[in-house]
């Protein structure tokens, strides 16, 4: 009698869990009273490069002129995420002869670090940039494309981040989150959402494929460069719409409307609409537009060059950049 009464309650409490990760995120991006709203039923991921910022009270400071509150230094975190350092979401992998740093994690790699942030089956993944510099909306992009690529469909990035949630004045916490292992479960390689370095190739001999630069301009034209990178300038045919552009600037940076985003792409010579593979030095700031792209203009030919001009370079590919310097 008691065995059967407990093998009810279980199936009772198992059922009463299904029902609470049934819960689907309403869209790619989702603001900060949807969080608040349903901050215990989801997984926040709060991805960030200083991770010792995750464990320190925010600072404010008024400006003299406005009288405004301005947050000075990001501190803290949304209650319960799970810190992630931007560093080591990538993996080195070996093509051939030749080991490429910075790029996607095998699938039983990936699933290993998943499970060691707490992400569990089933239930709805939220993730926080930092929020305070418009590149950090890049590093939650890059972690969103990787669950996707992974078969990971319950998925959003907040809108504006840690920064948004701390100057919208809501609970932070500064201590250390307890995190348990979760359970996660990475599926096969969606092929479709990763770009070789051979499908450039084709893009550089086609019309119908283009070819997104999310660098700075300076980087594009070949004027400088970063050390991940062997040559200057871009790949032919490429357009530049750098990463910079996506968000807005203040106390937190903001995903821009999808109106302002399809008319910088057609400014910028692109048609949002079209087939297009999206590549930067490394593959962060491509994570930008590809996330732009694919999840808020609902473009789903878009691929992200994975390994990007690191890779492109390290393999004696060319670049076209302005006179020489």
């Amino acid at each position: 009698m008691n065995g059967k009464v407990r093998h009810i309650s279980g199936a009772a409490r198992l059922g009463m869990a299904q029902w609470a990760w049934a819960l689907q995120v309403p869209g790619p991006v989702v603001d900060g009273d949807w969080l608040a709203a349903n901050r215990t039923e989801v997984t926040v991921l709060d991805v960030r490069p200083n991770l010792k910022s995750f464990v320190t009270a925010p600072r404010f400071e008024t400006d003299a002129k406005t009288g405004e509150k301005v947050l000075a230094d990001l501190g803290g975190h949304i209650p319960g995420a799970s810190p992630v350092q931007n560093s080591s979401i990538r993996a080195e992998r070996t093509f051939g002869t030749l080991k490429i740093k910075f790029m996607l994690p095998e699938r039983t790699q990936f699933e290993k670090l998943a499970r060691g942030w707490g992400v569990q089956a089933g239930r709805p993944i939220v993730i926080a940039a930092a929020g305070r510099d418009p590149q950090d909306f890049n590093a939650a992009a890059r972690l969103y494309w990787q669950f996707k690529v992974f078969g990971e469909d319950n998925i959003a990035i907040v809108n504006g981040g840690t920064a948004a949630w701390v100057t919208e004045g809501r609970e932070v916490a500064v201590g250390p989150t307890d995190v348990a292992e979760g359970n996660w479960v990475a599926k096969a390689e969606r092929a479709e959402l990763i770009a070789s370095s051979q499908d450039v190739e084709g893009a550089i001999e086609s019309d119908a494929i283009q070819l997104v630069d999310a660098r700075s301009t300076s980087e594009y034209l070949g004027l400088i460069k970063k050390s991940t990178v062997s040559g200057y300038g871009h790949i032919a045919g490429a357009k530049n719409v750098s990463s910079e552009l996506l968000t807005t600037e203040g106390n937190a940076s903001r995903i821009r409307s999808a109106a302002t985003y399809r008319d910088i792409y057609k400014a910028s010579g692109i048609d949002p609409y079209s087939p297009t593979i999206t590549y930067c030095n490394t593959g962060v700031l491509a994570a930008g537009n590809w996330f732009v792209l694919s999840e808020i203009l609902g473009n789903k030919r878009v691929p992200l060059y994975d390994g990007s001009l690191h890779k492109w370079t390290l393999e004696g590919r060319p670049l076209r950049a302005v006179a020489p310097r």
